[in-house]
């Protein structure tokens, strides 16, 4: 029962406080004395409550659930997670790409969709966003691509001209900008999008034999967009609508799902596949790989503290749990560095530590010391050791693995029968829209240029929507000259 005795202020030491009101001063118009430590404890707090923000994915929203397989699929994979009849709990965190903390939910912009998988052996993190392309394949563009997204140095503003200027010295970004210029641009909300892993991993079943896979996580909501014009009123009317519609969702109680699906590769059709497999550029086309159920994603719990459960969650690809690894697909092999590598800068190096991002499974490291440290060390505090420290277990197969070799060099993908940059954001246009939505597409694209796009920018555009479709560039060019 409710008690009437208000809960009393403490100090973060639990200290009880006198006052919320008045500073310790010396008599009532004096100066305020530096030993009032709950005054300074206030202040000092403040000043450092905001923690840097994501370089990437800054604005963005999640909530809690499960994940529980409804098939069987472990002729694929040994991992737990995985297996028939297991349910997971998980963390899902959606968000903008490139836009600030306090950006608009509705920005044109592919959204993140992480996921942190809490499995019996251990945190399985995927990152991936509601496109299954993306707009780079080499990781030494990728920061490139995101400052081009960013702000200018000089004004401070983002710059569409500045966009399309990346954008079309980047061939390989043609088949992402047309599903980015599509109808899918923005979604109506969270729950009316798909997400995807983008990426191609590994899976490897009890017997060792690997397979090459992609997830889809196809919405139970069904797919709902908004026209550039309701997301440019949405931005001004309520900014945050995204995050609203999430939260308001699940405390209503109409948890939003998704149903996993995979698309499974044999290991060796990647060497002859006509598209390289592992370029984030292209998809596996349906027909190729049809689409096996897994199992359903629920997310039915907001979280009580958006701080410590949200923005201080680390989604990091190379949290890999057994059966399930890398494969050479180059951004996902830098992605496997590069995002532990942003939480330690974020967060500390003790950033797994934070609850969130604590696995349910047992943890016993060598990992000492350092600044928030939490969990206790004690000794032996080294490897190899005769103390009965923890040590690795022989039984544990570390088989996800391929065969690379040849000279070290800076490279292209080695092309496959059909590998071409344009050939795929062809079949988007002409092949998934339709007449109206190829209208929708023209027009998205011209309002997108007419926001300050210069020559010989806007040339280059044209140039880069005609190796799309031929038809495409004219009406885009037209269109756009005659407004």
């Amino acid at each position: 029962m409710a008690s009437d005795t208000p809960k009393r202020t403490t100090t973060d030491a639990g200290i009880p406080v006198a006052s919320g009101e008045y500073s310790l001063t010396v008599g009532p118009n004096g100066p305020i004395v530096l030993h009032d430590h709950y005054l300074i404890e206030q202040m000092a707090n403040f000043n450092r409550e905001r923690i840097p923000e994501r370089q990437p994915h800054a604005k963005g929203s999640g909530a809690f659930g499960h994940f529980e397989v409804t098939d069987d699929i472990s002729r694929y994979t040994r991992a737990a997670v995985f297996q028939p009849g297991t349910k997971t709990d998980v963390l899902a965190r959606f968000s903008t790409v490139a836009g600030e903390r306090g950006s608009p939910d509705t920005w044109r912009d592919p959204r993140g969709f992480a996921l942190k998988f809490y499995t019996s052996e251990g945190n399985y993190d995927m990152v991936g966003n509601n496109t299954p392309v993306f707009f780079i394949r080499d990781p030494l563009k990728f920061q490139q691509f995101i400052r081009s997204q960013k702000r200018r140095a000089d004004n401070n503003l983002r710059d569409h001209d500045m966009q399309w200027d990346f954008w079309t010295l980047s061939p390989e970004s043609a088949h992402q900008v047309a599903w980015l210029m599509g109808d899918r641009g923005i979604p109506k909300s969270w729950r009316h999008m798909n997400g995807y892993s983008s990426h191609t991993y590994m899976w490897v079943n009890k017997d060792g034999e690997k397979f090459w896979v992609k997830y889809h996580f196809k919405t139970d909501q069904g797919i709902e967009c908004f026209t550039q014009d309701d997301a440019d009123q949405m931005a001004g009317m309520d900014a945050d609508y995204h995050t609203r519609d999430l939260f308001n969702a699940i405390k209503d109680g109409n948890a939003p799902s998704w149903t996993l699906y995979v698309q499974v590769m044999p290991f060796k059709d990647a060497e002859t596949y006509r598209f390289n497999p592992f370029d984030l550029t292209k998809v596996w086309p349906h027909g190729d790989y049809p689409l096996i159920k897994v199992g359903k994603l629920t997310l039915n719990r907001n979280p009580t503290d958006n701080h410590t459960e949200i923005e201080q969650a680390a989604f990091e690809p190379n949290n890999l749990v057994p059966g399930i690894g890398i494969s050479p697909d180059k951004m996902l092999v830098a992605r496997v560095f590069s995002y532990a590598d942003a939480h330690r800068a974020r967060l500390g190096v003790n950033y797994k530590q934070i609850p969130v991002n604590t696995p349910q499974a047992p943890v016993h490291s060598y990992s000492k010391d350092g600044a928030m440290r939490m969990n206790k060390v004690s000794d032996p505090v080294y490897w190899p050791n005769s103390k009965g420290g923890p040590q690795p277990d022989p039984n544990v197969k570390d088989d996800s693995t391929w065969h690379a070799e040849g000279e070290i060099l800076r490279s292209a993908y080695q092309r496959h029968a059909e590998d071409d940059d344009f050939v795929q954001a062809n079949a988007l246009v002409n092949k998934a829209m339709d007449d109206a939505a190829r209208e929708r597409l023209v027009n998205n694209v011209v309002g997108h240029l007419k926001d300050g796009v210069t020559e010989p920018v806007l040339k280059r555009v044209f140039e880069y929507w005609r190796k799309i479709d031929a038809n495409i560039g004219d009406r885009i060019e037209k269109a756009f000259r005659e407004s």
